[in-house]
């Protein structure tokens, strides 16, 4: 492998913005936001929005509340209203 050009492979944390949900695993994204792990350590945050705890697929189910569609929340977005 070429040096220097490989990104920096450490641990973080993911956690599921709709359940709570949070994982820890390799990863080369970083973020300013931390968290204490289970054993002690702290490890970087990252916020995600879906993950295997609430996608349908892994659950069969819909755990989160339905938020609109896209032309709902484009509308209450910018304060539209629909004719």
């Amino acid at each position: 492998m070429k040096e220097n050009i490989h990104p920096d492979y450490h641990k973080a944390v993911f956690m599921d913005m709709n359940s709570g949900f949070k994982f820890l695993t390799g990863s080369t994204k970083t973020t300013s936001e931390t968290i204490e792990w289970e054993d002690g350590n702290t490890y970087p945050l990252i916020k995600v929005e879906v993950s295997s705890d609430t996608h349908p697929f892994y659950t069969g189910v819909q755990k989160f509340t339905d938020r609109g569609g896209r032309a709902e929340r484009f509308m209450k977005r910018y304060n539209m209203k629909s004719k």
